[in-house]
């Protein structure tokens, strides 16, 4: 975990992801609305730059939300950004006894922690609801390319890499109901990618029209959103 203590998490991430925040907190608000969750308090674990919640918060502006992080870094990111009913905190959310809570937030966050599915067992206590955002880092052409898994590594810190099957699989094993999933194709929607993903947004489009499962094991540029209890 030093790499978010350390600044060269930051370093490689300077905004640390602020960026796709929108398009993150609309596919959060779309899996809870679709699935007829009333929320009254979103927590979120691992909220790095803070601006997830601050973009839900424009969607949702009835409900107090709180973010936790453990890294210094992300902390000079967010503090800034507190609001009425919106809080941020520079703690391990799993050292403090938090309210009781609607919904927990866990946005690209349990693939770098090193014993990530005591992680997952921790969460199922913190809140009714759990949304989970995870990459898909497992693809054919990933796999293919060789550099794909090793950069994740060094450039956002992923120690465990998924495709759908284990990831629901892990989410199922550490006891949690999975009530609805769906993919998100961040590839696609994303700002600031690179020139090889966009190229591969064509053919990655034309296979998700004939069937979106194939495509994502294929070519990847996807990850899981996936609400549970």
């Amino acid at each position: 975990m030093s790499m978010y203590q350390d600044g060269k998490y930051l370093e490689h991430n300077p905004d640390w992801h602020a960026a796709d925040a929108p398009f993150k907190a609309r596919w959060i608000d779309n899996i809870l609305s679709e699935n007829k969750i009333v929320t009254n308090s979103i927590v979120e674990i691992g909220c790095g730059s803070g601006e997830i919640l601050v973009e839900l918060m424009a969607r949702r502006p009835a409900v107090r939300f709180a973010g936790y992080d453990i890294s210094l870094d992300a902390y000079n990111i967010f503090r800034s950004k507190e609001a009425p009913g919106l809080s941020f905190h520079h703690q391990n959310l799993f050292e403090v006894v938090p309210e009781s809570t609607d919904v927990l937030l866990v946005i690209d966050v349990f693939e770098h922690v090193e014993n990530y599915m005591g992680f997952i067992q921790a969460t199922k206590t913190l809140a009714t609801y759990k949304v989970f955002h995870i990459p898909l880092d497992l693809s054919v052409q990933g796999l293919l390319r060789g550099t794909a898994l090793q950069n994740a590594r060094r450039i956002v810190g992923h120690l465990h890499y998924f495709c759908k099957d284990t990831a629901l699989a892990t989410l199922r094993d550490c006891g949690l109901e999975v009530i609805a999933w769906n993919y998100t194709h961040g590839a696609e929607a994303l700002p600031n990618r690179q020139l090889r993903t966009k190229i591969l947004n064509f053919p990655r489009k034309l296979l998700r029209m004939v069937n979106e499962d194939f495509g994502v094991r294929l070519l990847g540029g996807a990850s899981l959103m996936v609400l549970t209890q």
